[in-house]
């Protein structure tokens, strides 16, 4: 207990230090330049992979025994322009697999409800991109695989987005 108080109390005096001196250095042009740099520098540094949660939940769930579903399974090696479809097409699925974790109670249910939320929520954002090519297939048009081959090529086709 006297730890957390004496952390809190540094916390605070740091806190009081940087509040009286932060002001004083936007004043100057660098401190401006400091602050832009420090504000950006984090974000390009730590941003690389918008899809690395998503990597991990499917990392925690590809073992699972209770998860038992076919599902239409997109191609890895799609061309760049159906990319955005083809991870739609994954993303969907993982709603099937959410659906059926909810019914079975299987122990992955918010390892995959994580997927699924973090991933629409990137898509989401990426809704520049959602004019799809002539070529690019619907996902009902994809095989249906088994959930281990699913969750490999998912997998495969993250990891490509992430380099």
């Amino acid at each position: 207990q006297k730890t957390h108080l004496k952390s809190i109390c540094l916390q605070y005096q740091l806190y009081l230090l940087l509040n009286s001196h932060f002001f004083c250095l936007l004043k100057t042009e660098m401190g401006l330049i400091l602050f832009f740099l420090c504000a950006y520098v984090p974000k390009t540094a730590a941003g690389h992979c918008k899809w690395a949660e998503v990597l991990k939940d499917l990392e925690q769930i590809k073992t699972s025994k209770d998860i038992d579903v076919s599902l239409y399974t997109a191609n890895t090696d799609e061309d760049k322009e159906c990319q955005e479809p083809v991870m739609r097409c994954f993303f969907l699925e993982t709603e099937v697999i959410l659906q059926e974790c909810l019914i079975k109670n299987c122990s992955k249910t918010e390892d995959v409800f994580n997927i699924w939320k973090n991933g629409n929520a990137s898509l989401e954002n990426n809704k520049l991109n959602s004019a799809r090519s002539a070529k690019c297939k619907e996902c009902e048009e994809y095989e249906e695989k088994n959930f281990t081959e699913f969750i490999q090529s998912f997998v495969k086709v993250i990891q490509r987005e992430c380099k």
